[in-house]
């Protein structure tokens, strides 16, 4: 037992609630429980004037009926679908329809004959016509985003639904009274529409390789738990045959204020917050919860083996079962994970496999969960290798630990390490609250949370050992991911449905309620770069100097002012550089020696910048500057380790054409910009193959003497810029000139790229005007109105109206640089026999940018509020002014841009739409099956052109 650091104290505040706080927490987070069961978390961060909120619901696809899986998930969506008083015009009329509807699902539930079954969908589909001319779509988000709220959204998973929302904290009553009534009642309006788009939910989870070997792995681990046994998107058999009934029965038993809790971080007054929020939902009544039956898993006591296929790479995947989150089994085999894999730095698999190059990849994880939990390997083989080899090289790694034979100082270095990112993940307003509904979710306590730090700590080598050899048995579960056809795909059929109304012109007279309901605003703060960023000269360098005000991490970047335009392998050379050490060093042991101080490092090339930072306890930035320069400068050139680099590149070449988001990427790319990119222009296996380790090497060893500028972000400026002028190197080489791409005009060509998959993706790119930054306002109007978002026009039209799509939206991307174009993009995701009726109906959007007058003054108002209520705050006041200058702007472009909103007309909107956007031309890209296509409607958008992986990558 540890002498627990962190305990309950109990408090009342001047309005005589009662709270529970937590000695020594720094973020001094509030615990409050109102009389109908409802916890309340608050803590204040003053960073911006916003609060971030959660609103966690202990229930998940875990609490699914047997017979109705999918439902909590389900459920999800609803919950943005309004309530007897949001999203209605008449909920008197609109209930009768409703409940017809319901009926009528119960029976096509229940009825066997398929051909009968058609019948009484047709009537659902009839009566839900008539339903929605009485429906408002997408009004509770028309309500949230007129509060100038960002980041709306929810998710399902085991345990938990999580709604979310960051909003400005003036707005605080409004979106209490918005979330209470959301709350307080369901309404399954727009019912069998937004069931279409779960179905491509569903199917778009059919294209996602990790889920299939995901869903094979955990119904192997947990074979009567709903764990294994319940997915969060649902059986296909259980989509097609919903109950709404169940629905509702569901929310009345689990959306009780007993069951959810409020999280609330940001700039908040502690007991104006408190009261609101008891004014709100502290009225909604306290309900017992239904009486669960634990399942209980009989041990694995043997190797249990499964085998899935999909056109990707293959891979293996192992997994034990654990205890549940935070048990001791749970914590230890996390220490463990951390033993094999602590974020790529020095872990057995990170140094043993990663490091040197044996495999394409491996990492361990573990999963902690409300009841169990499981510990997993994943590793990527080389294609000369069998997956039994990798399962071999993976189990060796573990066999090490239960020998003990990882070296003493790791284990210090791991709690160290915790330390580190539990400060770095608290420091932010989500970042904070993420922790405390997690923590809730789980039903642990805040105290437990706090003091999970020391108990790791507690944890000897001795015991980590022994927990490693009683653990780790032939008591696994292996899941052997083949290349290969997937004989698990199911095809959800197009039931048929006629578009809904969706009245957009309509308001309630709750939405009504809400916009008519002023407050008072706040004032945008826009920075002066010059005040908050201090700078100096170090031997010809510029120094740059932002003040951390939150805790003792610090970060130094080098930021040098050229990149891959200006040396195409720059990038390469970085990535050797990972594998090789110094004359004093092993590339091993540099792992280990970053890793004992805390220090991470990072490269990163872009085409015209080349960042190399270091992050971690400020104390420990010097000795990581000495060590990152002696690694670069004393870099050792190794030709054997090259040439396995080389063969480790050509095999990751090989396995991202078998990935359908990388295969998109490039194919968007090819669209766009054609065969001559940055992305296509790559070094040639002929030129790789024939190259010297010393080409590349050469380059680290000579990077500091090229131009440069360095940045810190800490505490004592003073103190680095004493030492960092040990480590400036005399200006001695001049930087290349920059590759010019081409941007090519785009129109009338169609691309496309086979792969088999259930659902077909097409993307339109269209090359716009060159940028011009004082149409940011007008672009992020668009944008919200129009393209993105929840209450878009594109989103209500072709998901809400329609059911086309489960992904469809425009976007207006204006260029980062001045004298490149903008770019528009629009995206369908969606079932073959869908796809060519949501291309007409984005085409007829396009024509003509309709004008809804309400929602349009939603958008701007919306835009205005985020605005006006965030702040430019830690690192990213220095790197916006690096973004800014390529605009040629050096001062806060946002105080433009709300000026420009500010008097925005939906004219001069319009004007914007006819003169950058109306006119463009558009190329095609589409990933599908071929035999899907429908190639009459696809002859009509231009010249068909079947494109190769060689085509679109360039190798």
């Amino acid at each position: 037992m540890i002498d627990k650091k962190y305990k309950e104290t109990v408090h009342t505040d001047t309005n005589d609630y009662e709270y529970i706080t937590i000695t020594h927490d720094e973020n001094k987070v509030r615990i409050y429980t109102l009389k109908n069961g409802l916890k309340v978390f608050l803590a204040q961060n003053f960073d911006a004037p916003r609060i971030q909120t959660f609103i966690p619901v202990r229930t998940g696809s875990n609490n699914d009926p047997a017979d109705n899986t999918g439902l909590a998930h389900y459920l999800e969506h609803m919950m943005f679908k309004g309530t007897s008083k949001i999203g209605t015009q008449n909920w008197e009329r609109e209930k009768i329809l409703l409940d017809q509807i319901s009926d009528l699902f119960e029976l096509h539930k229940a009825e066997q004959d398929p051909e009968k079954k058609k019948e009484i969908y047709k009537k659902i589909d009839e009566v839900s016509q008539e339903a929605s001319q009485y429906a408002i779509a997408n009004e509770y988000d028309k309500a949230i985003s007129s509060l100038g709220a960002s980041g709306t959204n929810a998710h399902t998973w085991f345990d938990e639904t999580v709604y979310k929302n960051n909003i400005p904290n003036n707005e605080l009553e409004k979106w209490l009274k918005i979330e209470k009534e959301r709350f307080s009642e369901i309404v399954l309006r727009l019912f069998h529409t937004e069931l279409e788009s779960v179905y491509e939910e569903f199917n778009r989870a059919q294209d996602n390789d990790s889920r299939l070997v995901s869903y094979e792995l955990m119904d192997a681990l947990f074979p009567t738990h709903p764990n294994g046994q319940q997915t969060t998107l649902g059986r296909p058999e259980h989509l097609k045959n919903p109950s709404m009934k169940a629905i509702h029965k569901y929310f009345d038993e689990y959306y009780v204020p007993n069951n959810y809790a409020m999280v609330l971080v940001g700039d908040l007054d502690f007991e104006e917050t408190i009261r609101l929020i008891d004014r709100y939902f502290g009225v909604i009544p306290y309900k017992e919860l239904p009486k669960k039956t634990p399942i209980t898993e009989k041990p694995i006591t043997e190797i249990v083996e499964r085998t899935v296929k999909s056109p990707t790479t293959p891979r293996v995947q192992l997994a034990w079962r654990t205890d549940s989150y935070g048990t001791r089994e749970a914590m230890l085999a996390d220490i463990v994970v951390n033993i094999l894999s602590n974020r790529g730095e020095a872990g057995l698999l990170d140094l043993h496999i990663n490091q040197t190059q044996k495999m394409l990849w491996a990492q361990a994880f573990s999963v902690g969960l409300r009841q169990y939990g499981y510990f997993s390997i994943v590793a990527v083989p080389k294609e000369t290798q069998t997956l039994k080899e990798a399962r071999d090289m993976v189990l060796e790694e573990i066999e090490l630990i239960k020998k003990g034979e990882f070296p003493d100082w790791m284990l210090p270095a791991i709690i160290n390490d915790f330390k580190l990112q539990r400060m770095k993940g608290l420091e932010t307003a989500e970042g904070l609250a993420t922790t405390l509904y997690d923590s809730y979710i789980k039903g642990r306590t805040w105290e437990q949370e706090l003091n999970e730090m020391d108990e790791y700590a507690c944890f000897t080598k001795e015991e980590v050992v022994e927990f490693a050899q009683s653990f780790f048995k032939d008591n696994f579960v292996i899941v052997y991911k083949e290349k290969g056809v997937n004989d698990k795909l199911v095809r959800v059929e197009n039931p048929g449905i006629t578009p809904v109304k969706i009245n957009r012109d309509t308001q309630s007279e709750f939405l009504k309620s809400i916009l008519s309901e002023k407050t008072e605003d706040i004032k945008p703060e826009f920075i002066d770069y010059h005040k908050e960023i201090t700078t100096d000269n170090c031997k010809g360098k510029k120094l740059s100097f932002v003040k951390n005000k939150y805790n003792d991490i610090a970060q130094v970047h080098f930021i040098f002012p050229f990149g891959s335009d200006n040396d195409r392998d720059l990038g390469l050379s970085t990535q050797l550089l990972q594998y090789l050490g110094t004359k004093d060093f092993s590339p091993e042991d540099l792992k280990k020696e970053f890793f004992k101080i805390g220090i991470s490092n990072d490269f990163k090339t872009t085409n015209d910048q080349l960042l190399i930072s270091l992050s971690g306890l400020e104390e420990n930035i010097e000795k990581g500057i000495s060590l990152l320069q002696h690694w670069m400068y004393d870099v050792k050139p190794d030709q054997a380790i090259y040439n396995q680099f080389v063969g480790t590149i050509l095999e990751n070449r090989q396995a991202i054409k078998k990935d359908k988001n990388r295969i998109m990427t490039a194919l968007t790319n090819y669209t766009k910009l054609g065969s001559t990119s940055r992305f296509t222009d790559v070094i040639s296996k002929e030129e790789l193959e024939s190259s010297k380790a010393e080409v590349f090497t050469d380059r680290m060893k000579n990077l500091f003497k090229y131009p440069y500028q360095v940045f810190f972000y800490g505490k004592d400026f003073e103190n680095f810029k004493g030492y960092i002028g040990k480590y400036v190197e005399t200006e001695s080489l001049q930087i290349s000139a920059a590759r010019q791409y081409p941007e090519p005009e785009t129109g009338g060509n169609v691309y496309f790229t086979g792969y088999d998959m259930v659902q077909m993706e097409m993307s339109k790119i269209g090359k716009g005007l060159p940028v011009n930054p004082f149409n940011f306002g007008k672009v992020n109007v668009f944008n919200e109105y129009f393209g993105r978002g929840l209450s878009s026009i594109v989103f209500q039209e072709i998901r809400e109206s329609k059911s086309l799509a489960y992904s469809a939206y425009v976007s207006y991307a204006a260029n980062s640089e001045l004298k490149h174009p903008d770019y528009i993009t629009t995206y369908i995701g969606t079932q073959p026999d869908k796809l060519m009726i949501a291309v007409d109906t984005m085409n007829e959007l396009m024509n003509e940018l309709p004008e809804v007058s309400t929602q349009f003054e939603n958008a701007k108002n919306a835009a205005l509020k985020q605005i006006a209520s965030t702040r430019v705050t830690r690192n990213n006041i220095f790197f916006n002014t690096l973004r800014l200058k390529k605009l040629n702007i050096e001062h806060d472009f946002r105080k433009d841009i709300y000026q420009q909103i500010e008097s925005l007309t939906f004219e001069d909107l319009k004007e914007f739409y006819e003169t950058n956007i109306k006119s463009v031309h558009f190329n095609t890209a589409i990933i599908g099956k071929k035999e899907n296509l429908n190639m009459n409607a696809v002859d009509k958008m231009g010249t068909f052109t079947e494109v190769s992986f060689k085509d679109i990558f360039g190798h």
